[in-house]
Formats: C-alpha cells, structure tokens, sequence
C-alpha cells in the first residue's frame, strides 16, 4: 500500500505538470500573437519569458516522468533525484527571466512607451485565467518540481495582474512609466521565493537534513525503544525534497537472541512506519562491540 501510495502521487504529479506544460504553450503561441497585434512591448516581452517558462516546464514534465523509473545498477535508489534536478534548472531559469524582465523594466523607467491600453487588457483577462488555472491545477503538488514550476505560473499571474491594472489606468492618464514600475515590483517579489526554493533544492542535492525537527523525532523513537542503549551514525537525506532515506546503527543494551531481534526489528519497522520513509537501514552493535565505521 506504500509503494502503491507514492506511484499514485507521481502520476498525479506528472498530470499536473502536463497540464502545466500545454497550457503554457498554447498561451505563449496566442501571446506573441496578441503582443504584435497590440504593438505592445510589455506583452511581447512577458511572451519570451513564458517561451522559457514552457520549456521549463516540458524539462520538469519529462524529469518527472523519468524519475518514476524503477532502481537499477547504476542508480540503485531509482531516479527520484532527476525530478530534484529539474526543481534546481527551473528555478535558474526563472532567475534568469527575471533578471531579463528587469533589465527590459529599468530602462523603460526613463524612456517609457504608451501602449495600445484596450489589447493589454483583453490579454490581461486572458493570461490571468489561462496561467492562474495552471497554477491552480499544481497547487496540490508536493514536490519541489512543482512548487518551483508553481512560482513560474503564480509569476505570469501576478504579472498580468499587473497588466491588467495597469491597462485600465492608461485608459484614463497618460502615465506609461506604470507598466515598468509594476513589472519590477512583481519580479522581485517572485524572485525572492524562488531564491528560497533554490537555496532548499541546493541544501538537498548537497545532502543536508531535509527537517531537522524530522531528524531528531526519528532519534528520539528510536532511543526510546527497550533494548536499545544508543543510537549513533543517523543520517537522514531526501531524494527530491519528498522521499527521505535513513540510516542508523542501534547499540543493544543486552545480547539478543535470533528472536528477540527479529521482535525488535519489528517494532522498529512499526515505529518507523509513521515517518513514511522512502529506504531505511538499521543496524545492531552487540554488547563490547566497537561501531566499524568509527574505526575508519
């Protein structure tokens, strides 16, 4: 029922993110489109970030689907990690999209361009529906691929958004220094999250706890266990910010015998049951038997 349990999830992710992945392309076709017939700069250039926004997503969609293949030889622990390495490229894509936003936006601070205001808002109406049912549809996403690839959609929403409020002022004042005003206000905003994410992502691919308060649960049910004098050698890390793997060595406060430790094996196995680990290895040091690894 586990191992049924997270297959369920990874079909659900990958849904998602196909859903993800079509609707972004066909807006970003109608986008370039609607850019050229408005003769609007602000749309064209939201239409080449979401041109990369949409190979991003296709990257993630294809990660994701590749990191539902089953361990082998080489990848012994499967390929779960392949769906963490397409959470760490969409977040740097996304940074460097908003660095270009932000390059484009500044410039315009001094030298700003009266858009046609009618086209930006019948876009604006458009690209808030399209992208905010994206992000609706990868809002119930676990995985770090999908709150990074959730930061790109919420991003395109909160910029049409911004398009959108921006159209219906310059329908009434000649104010254009708005558009790029807005547009950086919404990109640092995103940028900052995504930053949040990739600093995660980086702490996972190098191995880190992925919760500390998880880490010490798990020591302290596992210490309290009879039988058990100490637990030592825990190392906790995650596959892709969802399937945590543990290790343990347990030091017996008495010799045991065959079935006493198979009893015990038991009860660790129903204590660890609750923490829905991905892998666990346990193993037992007897009494006035020296741990092998600290004699490396």
């Amino acid at each position: 029922m586990h191992n049924h349990g997270h297959a369920h999830n990874s079909d659900d992710s990958s849904s998602r993110i196909a859903w993800a992945f079509f609707l972004n392309v066909g807006f970003t076709i109608i986008e370039f489109i609607g850019g050229w017939l408005t003769n609007s700069t602000a749309i064209m250039a939201d239409a080449v970030h979401d041109l990369g926004d949409s190979l991003s997503i296709g990257l993630a969609w294809f990660l994701s689907y590749w990191s539902n293949k089953p361990a082998s030889g080489n990848f012994s622990y499967g390929y779960r990690r392949f769906s963490l390495l397409g959470s760490l490229i969409n977040g740097m894509v996304l940074v460097a999209g908003s660095l270009w936003v932000l390059s484009e936006a500044i410039p315009r601070l001094q030298n700003p361009e009266m858009p046609v205001a009618e086209g930006m808002l019948g876009m604006a109406i458009f690209g808030i529906a399209v992208n905010g049912f994206a992000a609706y549809k990868l809002s119930g996403g676990k995985t770090l691929n999908e709150r990074v690839l959730n930061w790109h959609l919420l991003e395109d929403v909160l910029g049409w958004v911004a398009v959108f409020i921006v159209s219906i002022v310059l329908m009434f004042v000649d104010w254009p220094i708005l558009d790029p005003i807005l547009s950086i206000g919404f990109t640092l905003f995103i940028a900052f999250n995504v930053f949040r994410n990739l600093w995660k992502t980086g702490l996972l691919f190098l191995q880190a706890v992925p919760d500390k308060k998880l880490h010490n649960q798990i020591a302290e049910t596992l210490k309290k266990l009879a039988g058990v004098k100490d637990v030592h050698h825990l190392h906790l890390w995650s596959l892709d910010g969802e399937h945590h793997v543990l290790t343990a060595h347990l030091a017996l406060s008495h010799t045991m015998d065959l079935s006493h430790q198979l009893n015990l094996k038991q009860k660790i196995a129903d204590e660890l049951d609750y923490f829905d680990l991905e892998h666990t290895t346990i193993e037992f040091e007897f009494e006035d038997e020296s741990c092998r690894d600290t004699l490396k």
